[in-house]
């Protein structure tokens, strides 16, 4: 794709600029109420326009977790909407890689959609009279690549995604947390550099709900995709966020990384969610590693992967004064964990 000068190299793979979301005949007047610092509720009694997401900044690089997270109501869905620009927005600028959403036509958009980016939804939207194995290549078909090829990459996808054997059933015969591999293997199956996820696993049981994220991470690991997740669970943000993004009447109350989150909340609303949070569960060993910085790795210091919880760090840590070794995949020590630093995380966050 031709970009203008100085954007040859993409620092970001989505960037959100000043965005606006208002629904109503006056959304003008609803903007200039909500920037002179009116309620939504006050806005909507003048004018009878919503306000849904106002002024809303931020940027995701490559590869990178963004976690969108507030209670219903919040905007999130509609901001998620407008980013991958299923909802046109009312005020702003939007681009993925490289091109700018928001002044792209309908072809440019439409190729975008086919090449670049994918969606997972709550509501998985499989195809009933389509066996799983169509189902995930639908967008290869849709590219024009031809059934034996696209079939081959949807059998391998199902297979990264833990459905094995279950290419030639139909939707129906799954389970819920089984179709929502099937969905996360048909976002995947077009190879796109970033995919949206809104609230995919809400309507899942706590149990599938926590091997679906497991397997997210997993397969973050080792796709490095560019991530914008959209949840009203707080401590899942926590597990699957790079940075986390709180939202509340459709603004962004504060951006930072889970520690960051933690350990210094904005404001009360934050603060909120902070207090019940399960830390030492849902934080892991990545988020309190400190670079080595050189360090030599004694033998004797305990491993743990970079995905291992915090609480299943610690007893390597009590009663020692050496640090844990953080490692990737291939053991490679990638940091250091240090007791400190994890005591007075879990301390910070204790009601």
């Amino acid at each position: 794709m031709d970009t203008a000068p100085g954007t040859a190299e993409v620092s970001a793979q989505v960037k959100v600029e000043g965005v606006w979301k208002i629904f109503g005949r006056k959304p003008r007047e609803a903007q200039a109420m909500a920037e002179a610092g009116a309620t939504r509720e006050e806005i909507q009694s003048d004018t009878g326009s919503v306000v849904a997401v106002r002024d809303v900044n931020f940027q995701v690089a490559p590869g990178e977790t963004f976690v969108v997270m507030g209670l219903s109501g919040s905007g999130k869905s509609t901001l998620i909407r407008c980013v991958s620009h299923l909802v046109e927005p009312t005020e702003g600028m939007v681009e993925l890689c490289g091109t700018e959403l928001t002044r792209a036509d309908n072809a440019t958009l439409r190729e975008l959609r086919r090449q670049k980016m994918a969606m997972v939804f709550q509501h998985f939207g499989l195809f009933p009279h389509r066996k799983v194995v169509d189902n995930v290549a639908y967008g290869l078909e849709v590219q024009g690549v031809d059934r034996q090829a696209r079939q081959d990459r949807a059998r391998e996808l199902l297979d990264t995604v833990g459905l094995e054997g279950w290419g030639d059933h139909y939707p129906q015969q799954l389970s819920g947390g089984m179709q929502q591999r099937v969905g996360l293997a048909r976002a995947l199956a077009v190879d796109p550099e970033v995919l949206f996820f809104d609230e995919p696993f809400s309507a899942l049981d706590p149990l599938i709900r926590r091997d679906m994220q497991d397997e997210l991470i997993d397969l973050q690991m080792k796709l490095q995709r560019t991530l914008v997740f959209i949840t009203h669970d707080f401590a899942e943000a926590l597990k699957l966020a790079d940075r986390i993004a709180i939202m509340n009447d459709g603004a962004f109350v504060q951006v930072g990384t889970p520690v960051e989150i933690l350990t210094n909340p904005a404001d009360d609303y934050v603060r909120a969610f902070t207090q019940d949070a399960p830390v030492a569960k849902v934080l892991q060993a990545c988020s309190l590693m400190r670079p080595l910085d050189g360090r030599t790795v004694e033998p004797r210091w305990p491993q743990v992967s970079l995905a291992t919880p915090l609480e299943n760090a610690l007893p390597h840590l009590l009663g020692s004064t050496n640090p844990v070794v953080v490692c990737d995949e291939d053991n490679t020590p990638m940091g250091l964990l240090h007791g400190d630093d994890v005591a007075d995380v879990i301390s910070e966050n204790r009601p």
